[in-house]
C-alpha cells in the first residue's frame, strides 16, 4: 500500500527520506502559522525559535508538497526519518489533497500531516501567536543545530514562490524580518 506525506514547511524543499514522487496541491480548512516552538532544530531550550504548524481555518487552504513513498523499506525509512524531524509535533492526522483549486473531489485521501496542537499539556513547545514584530524579532535571534532560524523562514518563502503559490503569512513575516534587520544596519536605526 502506498503511503502519502504532505509536508507545508521544511519538507517542501527537503524531504530528507526516498520517494517516488512529488505533487505539488494543497489541504483545506488550515492555514499555515509560526506558532510552533523549535527547541531542537531552529533553536534552543533557552531560546526557542519558530516553525510552522497548521491551525484551523474553514474556508482556507495550505499550499505544500505531497511525498508518494510505495516501496515498504523506503516506507520504513521515511517514518523513522520524520518520527526524529517532526518529534515536536504531537499529532498526526490523515488528510484529503487537492491539486486543483475547482476541484470538488480530492486527488488523494488519507494523506499524512503532522501537526503541532496548541495543548500546552501535549504539545509544550506551543509558543502561540504574537504580533508580526514579536515573532520576526524572534526570528532574527534564535539559531539551532539546524542554523538560524531565519534562514527556516527565507527557504520557506522561497520554497511556496517555487511551487507558485503566494502565503501572506509567511510573505509578510520575512518582509518584516528583512525590515528589522535593515533597520539593525542603519546608523542609530535611521531610515
Amino acid at each position: 500500500m502506498t503511503m502519502w506525506v504532505f509536508g507545508y514547511g521544511s519538507l517542501i524543499w527537503k524531504a530528507g527520506f526516498p520517494h517516488d514522487h512529488r505533487l505539488v496541491g494543497f489541504i483545506r480548512d488550515y492555514r499555515r502559522v509560526f506558532f510552533q516552538g523549535s527547541t531542537d532544530h531552529r533553536g534552543t531550550p533557552e531560546f526557542p525559535g519558530r516553525t510552522v504548524t497548521l491551525e484551523s481555518a474553514p474556508g482556507e487552504v495550505c499550499w505544500g508538497a505531497a511525498y508518494r513513498i510505495s516501496k515498504e523499506e523506503d516506507k520504513r525509512i521515511a517514518i523513522e526519518h520524520l518520527e526524529v524531524r517532526e518529534k515536536q509535533y504531537d499529532k498526526k492526522e490523515y488528510l484529503d489533497f487537492f491539486t486543483d483549486p475547482t476541484a470538488t473531489e480530492p486527488a488523494l485521501t488519507g494523506v499524512m500531516v503532522y501537526i503541532a496542537s496548541p495543548d500546552k499539556k501535549l504539545n509544550r513547545n506551543y509558543l502561540g501567536p504574537a504580533s508580526i514584530e514579536d515573532i520576526a524579532w524572534q526570528i532574527i535571534q534564535a539559531k539551532g543545530p539546524s542554523g538560524p532560524n531565519r534562514d527556516y523562514l527565507f527557504h520557506l518563502e522561497k520554497a511556496l514562490v517555487e511551487i507558485g503559490h503566494r502565503d501572506e503569512h509567511v510573505m509578510d513575516l520575512a518582509d518584516e524580518v528583512r525590515r528589522l534587520l535593515l533597520e539593525e544596519q542603519l546608523p542609530n536605526g535611521e531610515a
